[in-house]
């Protein structure tokens, strides 16, 4: 195998996957990046045996072949070499010579004969996804992911297709973000899947602001064709919890008030929460939030900010990391926050198809 490559193509498909290599292994082939030349290019693969990513790109190849080499330390002598040009030669016993200007590296790979094969897609359910569509309804769920590993039908994405509809669900049993996308599939296509944390961080990482993605399902695995890329998850088997009934009715109170505003005010007053409590109060009244942290070890903050609201005292306590996690990944300048009483979820909506249900905290005194 002989092939010629830039070393910025070279470095970006690296980068893009070498995320899923795991560095704690016993397979020592699941460290290596499976490197394909063919007349059109590179196809470049690793997987971890859960998740599996595939990337395409241009290279002149002089002569076709496969091998393995270690990803992490290809990637690490591939950023620092000198030139843009990268020459690169396999010989039979899977040793690659390296050439960049001055630099020679021989690496030491393994035969592609022990790659794990990757999965088959014969019976699939297709359809193809908005990759913008997707990327925002991700950013608005994943971080409600759990990570409870004794609760694992919950340490990932529930994805739904139905009725026209994209549902996408991330709870961990205290918080829960829900996004709800119009979308046109085929007949007989209705799917309920539960996408890994692992999977969705790398889908995070490829989707972009333009173009479709390719979408297959069959019972335990999903794949996902984009931008010359390719990513192939096992799914997580099991049955999602009823995530519906733990959606509160209809609120009585409703606070509409600056996102950054409120985002910022409990990232300042959060600073003097302690690992114990953990919890920061919020206190409802006449058009403004009174929002307060106090720990006796450590001392106490408060910070009111105008907003609109014209219901009765509410006195509520809520994890503060929980309130600033939806904040930091929408986009809009408001949003609301509909309130029962202080015993009841909390919810924070906005003028889209989403909503962020938190349970309240003890307040003390």
């Amino acid at each position: 195998m002989k092939f010629q490559i830039d070393k910025d193509v070279f470095q970006d498909a690296l980068n893009q996957v070498q995320h899923v290599v795991s560095s704690r292994t016993t397979l020592p082939i699941l460290s290596n990046v499976l490197i394909e030349a063919d007349e059109l290019g590179l196809q470049l693969s690793t997987t971890d045996l859960d998740v599996t990513i595939t990337v395409r790109v241009p290279a002149d190849v002089s002569v076709t072949g496969a091998t393995t080499m270690p990803a992490r330390r290809l990637a690490s002598i591939v950023r620092e070499l000198p030139t843009s040009e990268i020459k690169i030669e396999v010989n039979e016993d899977n040793a690659a010579t390296v050439r960049s200007g001055p630099s020679f590296f021989k690496i030491l790979g393994l035969p592609n004969s022990e790659f794990p094969v990757i999965g088959e897609f014969g019976d699939a359910k297709e359809f193809t996804i908005d990759q913008k569509l997707l990327k925002d309804a991700l950013r608005k769920t994943a971080y409600a992911i759990s990570t409870d590993e004794t609760r694992y039908v919950l340490n990932g994405v529930n994805c739904i297709i139905g009725e026209g509809m994209l549902t996408l669900v991330a709870t961990d049993g205290r918080r829960l973000a829900m996004v709800e996308q119009d979308l046109e599939f085929p007949a007989g296509n209705e799917s309920a899947v539960i996408i890994p944390t692992k999977a969705v961080n790398e889908l995070q990482r490829l989707l972009k602001d333009s173009g479709e993605m390719k979408v297959s399902l069959t019972n335990n695995q999903a794949s996902f064709q984009l931008n010359e890329s390719h990513l192939i998850t096992k799914l997580i088997e099991g049955n999602y919890p009823n995530f519906r009934q733990v959606i509160p009715g209809e609120a009585k109170y409703r606070v509409t008030v600056e996102r950054e505003v409120l985002h910022s005010a409990v990232k300042r007053v959060a600073l003097l929460v302690n690992e114990k409590t953990n919890s920061i109060k919020f206190t409802f009244a006449d058009n403004q939030v009174s929002i307060a942290a106090n720990s006796p070890e450590i001392g106490e903050a408060e910070e009111s900010i105008d907003v609109k609201y014209d219901g009765p005292k509410i006195v509520v306590a809520f994890n503060p990391e929980f309130v600033m996690a939806p904040l930091r990944n929408l986009d809009q300048d408001e949003v609301y926050i509909d309130l029962i009483d202080e015993s009841s979820p909390g919810v924070l909506k906005i003028d889209e198809p989403f909503l962020y249900v938190i349970m309240p905290m003890r307040v003390a005194g």
